[in-house]
């Protein structure tokens, strides 16, 4: 099983930044990818960004140029470093692992483990 922790969000103004941490425990592998994805009530969740453990990444568009994953091997720990937010960021973040991960995808149903999110607030 595998256990994974979000923290970092919170309530910022159109133009700010904040940095999300995921931690993960558990039985992962040494294929693993993780990955952010955000869901707003009444919409689907989508896929934000993604990180293989040799540092391979993907973006969702919108994340393209703002937004930038990375990740601590060591430390079984990814971030999402997000600048320049827009009030249209607001949402709850999730962070998501698949072991045995051969190709990157930001589909939903393509992660087995989920964090319990946490709310990223970006007000005008």
């Amino acid at each position: 099983q595998v256990r994974l922790v979000e923290s970092g969000g919170g309530s910022v103004q159109t133009g700010g930044s904040l940095r999300l941490s995921c931690a993960a425990s558990g039985d992962t592998d040494m294929d693993d990818c993780m990955a952010w994805f955000r869901q707003v009530p009444g919409n689907e969740r989508e896929g934000v960004a993604v990180v293989t453990r040799t540092n391979t990444v993907d973006y969702a568009n919108f994340a393209k140029g703002r937004f930038t994953i990375s990740r601590d091997v060591a430390e079984r720990t990814i971030y999402l470093q997000m600048s320049n937010l827009k009030p249209e960021d607001t949402a709850m973040y999730y962070c998501a692992l698949r072991r045995s991960c051969y190709y990157l995808s930001l589909a939903r149903n393509y992660f087995t483990y989920w964090g319990q999110g946490t709310q990223v607030t970006v007000s005008t």
